[in-house]
């Protein structure tokens, strides 16, 4: 079953919002895991700049049929400010990647970039337990693969970011749970085992590489975030040199299926309606 046959008047909206927005794929892959378990589910993209994030969100909650929110670059820290309540993962976080509407039309939030990630370098064939990480970028999806990947199990994880003040944030937010193992890392990724690029750097042609890639080692893995273009330039190099690599659309499928989890776990999608059409 696809969109078409089930798109009417009694079909629920969930939104997926960012600056810009005409990168993301979440709507065709989320709205059809929501059709495959039976809901009759929209994902509609809605470009929404910072400075008129609050009133959107303030707007857009009158919708009565508008029954989740997702969170693409840059707003998960700022929608994190807006929700009644988020998950424990979320709260340590400060951000949020989802929102579910709970039963008094308030936002629920959790954040589910980090386990996605994990959970597709692992179906590539990564094991990230007892290695070396260096993660490159503190922002939302950063953060989150930073959490992730130390519940996963890495020895030590440093974080390079060219924006010190926010990579000392998370370095200090992260060091009250785990400590020494969390350091401040360069553009080197040498005698690292896992290397993550959690930037921006590689969607525009020309961009600086996140990393040396001239100084991988040959048994690292290297996990990218961005989607387009799906081969980024670290990715190529990393490939060259013989890495294992896991591309964005992996990490991509494995958060859309988390975040049809969180929408379906409460609220108004939790229970139908189903999705028949007519």
């Amino acid at each position: 079953m696809n969109i078409a046959d089930t798109l009417d008047g009694a079909t629920r909206l969930v939104a997926i919002i960012g600056d810009p927005i005409a990168q993301v794929k979440s709507p065709a892959g989320v709205t059809q895991s929501l059709i495959d378990r039976d809901r009759n589910a929209i994902v509609v993209p809605i470009h929404v700049t910072t400075a008129d994030l609050e009133r959107f969100i303030q707007g857009v909650s009158l919708a009565r049929n508008l029954d989740g929110i997702i969170v693409t670059v840059p707003h998960k820290f700022d929608v994190f400010r807006l929700c009644a309540t988020t998950t424990e993962r979320a709260q340590f976080l400060g951000a949020v990647n989802v929102l579910r509407r709970k039963d008094d039309g308030s936002w629920h939030g959790d954040h589910a970039d980090g386990v996605g990630f994990v959970e597709g370098i692992r179906t590539a064939g990564c094991r990230p337990e007892g290695r070396r990480a260096l993660l490159a970028g503190a922002g939302g999806a950063g953060s989150a693969i930073a959490l992730a990947l130390l519940e996963a199990g890495v020895v030590e994880l440093a974080i390079h970011d060219e924006d010190p003040k926010r990579r000392e944030a998370l370095i200090e937010r992260l060091r009250n749970r785990y400590g020494n193992r969390v350091s401040a890392g360069s553009a080197d990724p040498q005698g690292f085992g896992v290397v993550v690029n959690a930037t921006t750097s590689g969607m525009r042609e020309g961009d600086p590489l996140p990393v040396d890639a001239t100084r991988l080692d040959s048994d690292a893995f290297v996990g990218d975030v961005i989607t387009v273009p799906a081969v980024t330039p670290l990715i190529a190099a990393a490939r060259a040199r013989g890495c294992g690599t896991q591309i964005g659309t992996g990490m991509f499928a494995a958060v859309c299926e988390h975040i049809v989890d969180f929408l379906l776990a409460a609220g108004p999608l939790a229970a139908g309606p189903p999705a028949t059409g007519a």
